[in-house]
């Protein structure tokens, strides 16, 4: 009987940081609904719009440079010089 006396506080510490823990996430919970609301209100979307554009995502393609559409251009000349290439060479085999 003298084990059960000794884990009777150590459930009781564990009962209070329990409730000590459901009280600090109902706090926590509150916090974030009314940022919730702060950031819904401030732009009627529920988005920040002065966000820094580093941390906005773009949507849409990418732009490229003009050495970028260089090289595309390249590659695909290539591409459709090949595809002209390869029938030809099948119906002479045929």
């Amino acid at each position: 009987m003298a084990h059960i006396q000794g884990k009777v506080p150590y459930l009781m510490d564990l009962f209070k940081a329990i409730q000590e823990l459901y009280q600090e996430k109902q706090r926590i919970d509150e916090v974030i609904a009314h940022l919730e609301f702060l950031s819904a209100n401030r732009t009627g979307l529920g988005g920040l719009p002065d966000a820094p554009l580093a941390t906005r995502h773009r949507r849409g393609r990418k732009s490229m440079g003009a050495e970028e559409r260089l090289e595309v251009s390249r590659r695909m000349k290539d591409y459709w010089a090949k595809r002209r290439k390869a029938p030809k060479a099948k119906a002479q085999s045929a």
